[in-house]
């Protein structure tokens, strides 16, 4: 896969990321399965990786730092995201009783410091907030995000699961720019082209990432109307480019400026999703798929 920016201040990653987000859901030997879908994604061309501090029950990211280590690869060679602000129970913070968001100075300093640790590494690519807690003091989080950017342990700052409002306040208290948004985006859930999520990035100039491409497994899977119609509408598209349906619904997303962010452990998924990048899907079936989605324009 050909590189590309991920806005007008760069970094450069592949057109495809995979991250770690369901990998509390993993079972057996977590340190063969990473290395095996590491290698996967590296020979595909995918050499962007998606990590947070909450992880696979925070544990994510120790496996990945082992992997690095290992020296399975050059640190120069991949590029890796990671974030903080929603916290979990998990007997690794026995002090947290109940699910909540923390974007605070002191939060996003130490998760980065752990992370860095954990990573077994000096910086991270793209360092992005997981929601905005309305309970910080958003110029104190702006701060800790600069002081980490000018200190070289960030190298760019992005966001997750920002509204725009929240996008433009924290943008405007930054000396940097925020590199990406990344939501929930797929064919069965369109919400960012009507939030306005999507038209910010573009604004922006910005790619944001798209996670849960598939609707986590619901688009091949799904027997709700709406995965149902959505399917339907695939296979008779995917008969003309030949190609897989889950390849064909990627290709949707890519064909808006989005990079899926890859979260399945399936090998075959991970390739439909590669394969999405050799369909230039036609401007009148990107439309045909929309429609199948919302039931009308």
């Amino acid at each position: 896969m050909q590189k590309i920016y991920l806005s007008d201040s760069g970094p450069k990653v592949s057109p495809a990321i995979y991250g770690f987000y369901r990998w509390n859901e993993v079972t057996g030997d977590a340190v063969q399965t990473m290395e095996k879908i590491v290698n996967l994604c590296l020979e595909l061309g995918i050499n962007t990786f998606d990590h947070a501090d909450i992880y696979g029950n925070y544990q994510c990211e120790e496996l990945f730092g082992k992997l690095i280590n290992r020296k399975s690869f050059k640190r120069e060679d991949i590029v890796l995201f990671s974030k903080c602000g929603f916290v979990t129970p998990n007997p690794e913070q026995p002090e947290v009783r109940i699910n909540h968001y923390n974007t605070s100075a002191a939060h996003i300093l130490k998760s980065v410091d752990n992370s860095l640790r954990k990573l077994k590494t000096d910086y991270i690519d793209i360092f992005l907030l997981n929601h905005l807690d309305p309970l910080s003091n958003v110029e104190e989080t702006a701060l800790a995000l600069q002081r980490l950017k000018d200190s070289g342990k960030v190298k760019n700052i992005g966001v997750m699961n920002f509204t725009v409002f929240q996008h433009q306040l924290l943008a405007s208290l930054l000396k940097t720019p925020i590199v990406t948004n990344h939501f929930e985006l797929n064919l069965l859930n369109t919400a960012a082209l009507d939030n306005g999520q999507l038209d910010y990035c573009k604004q922006r100039y910005m790619r944001p990432l798209a996670s849960a491409p598939l609707a986590a497994g619901r688009i091949a899977n799904g027997t709700d109307a709406q995965a149902v119609k959505v399917r339907s509408a695939l296979e008779v598209i995917g008969k003309k480019y030949n190609a897989d349906i889950e390849s064909l619904a990627v290709a949707w997303l890519v064909k808006l400026g989005a990079l899926p962010l890859i979260g399945t452990i399936n090998e075959q998924r991970i390739r439909n999703i590669a394969n999405a990048f050799a369909i230039d899907l036609d401007h009148q079936d990107w439309y045909e798929l929309y429609t199948a989605s919302r039931g009308e324009l």
